[in-house]
């Protein structure tokens, strides 16, 4: 397999996550080029990660226009992915998008027209569907352990976001459910091949009704009922109100047992510390008493995965998995978008397959 030419616009939290990936698979993969406005950041990526031999760039767009490539890693802040996307795919690259695809379902929609439109692809990166966890509870209830599926419970929380571009509407999309709840609804979606038949949500709603960040314009809890065509029942929920690092938790119901999934704090390692763990778990505020450090975060939160079936797919041409596709990343945001509007009017959404109302 021939190493797959990698622009990656970003340099900073989510570009550190497709970074390590990256840097596991060198006979795959090749940093042709890292785009930040900030030079130091890039600086410090490429150290961490002994890339050598790319070209730096402080504007993703200039970027794009000069960088022999086969694929545009998009990991700018969510208002900047639509452009990024569409100005890649019309100079004929393959684009991989983090989450979510875009800030509105328009412009969500325009990217994959626009990919239709030059015959390229994008890749949607849910890590969720890359965790070794997660894949290993779908091959379970594939087998029939636990009977026929018939309830998930699923959440992503935790003390709140670091970045800025958080804090406003219009730079993210929303609030926590935009952020973090993107995972559940996503893996759901992809769980079931996006075929869903109603959902009805509350959200803690924003600004001075929220249950603590009163300075964020979007929600900090949110909180989503979903039944699907074959009758499964899912609750989905996000919020920024959850102490002690991020909780990634996920359980499946059967009519013959049950799963339970924790994909951040099921680590080997325990232990206690006076001063403190350099690091135990992703936004824990403290890492001094007990705790579960972490033994290999990103790969069991599945980016390492995710990744190499990316580069894979880019390799041959071929489309990713369901829930990796860039029309998933679409059905993602429409979903997100409607548990909005269900909180926002206080109704119930129906899906009749062709709209839902």
């Amino acid at each position: 397999m021939k190493q797959i030419k990698i622009l990656l616009t970003g340099a900073a939290f989510a570009a550190d996550l497709h970074a390590d990936a990256y840097s596991r698979m060198r006979d795959k993969a090749k940093i042709v080029a890292i785009a930040d406005k900030a030079a130091d950041r890039i600086e410090k990526l490429a150290n961490t990660y002994g890339f050598t031999d790319f070209k730096a760039f402080d504007d993703y767009k200039k970027a794009i226009m000069e960088t022999d490539c086969d694929v545009v890693d998009i990991c700018l802040p969510n208002f900047l992915h639509h452009d990024a996307a569409v100005t890649a795919l019309s100079q004929g690259r393959d684009v991989i998008c983090e989450k979510p695809l875009a800030t509105t379902v328009e412009d969500a929609y325009d990217i994959i027209n626009t990919a239709e439109k030059y015959g390229r692809r994008v890749y949607y990166a849910e890590d969720w569907l890359g965790s070794p966890a997660l894949r290993k509870a779908r091959e379970i209830i594939d087998s029939g352990a636990i009977g026929d599926l018939t309830f998930v419970r699923a959440r992503e929380c935790h003390c709140g976001s670091h970045s800025p571009f958080a804090q406003k509407i219009k730079y993210c999309g929303g609030g926590c459910m935009v952020h973090l709840g993107v995972h559940p609804v996503g893996f759901m979606l992809a769980l079931k091949n996006n075929k869903w038949k109603e959902l009805v949500a509350l959200t803690s709603g924003g600004g001075e009704n929220n249950l603590i960040h009163r300075g964020m314009e979007g929600e900090d809890w949110a909180g989503a009922l979903m039944r699907f065509e074959d009758g499964t029942t899912a609750v989905l929920e996000a919020n920024y109100v959850t102490s002690g690092g991020m909780e990634d938790v996920i359980d499946f119901y059967g009519t013959k047992g049950c799963l339970h999934t924790d994909l951040t704090f099921s680590s080997a390692l325990k232990g206690f510390s006076i001063p403190g763990f350099d690091y135990t778990v992703e936004k824990a505020e403290v890492t001094t008493g007990w705790a579960n450090p972490a033994v290999d975060e990103k790969y069991n939160l599945g980016y390492v995965s995710e990744i190499g079936h990316f580069l894979d797919c880019i390799a041959n041409q071929k489309d990713a998995d369901v829930g990796l596709r860039g029309i998933d990343g679409y059905e993602t945001l429409k979903v997100i978008n409607l548990i909005y509007k269900s909180a926002r009017e206080g109704i119930k959404i129906i899906n009749n397959g062709l709209e839902a109302k």
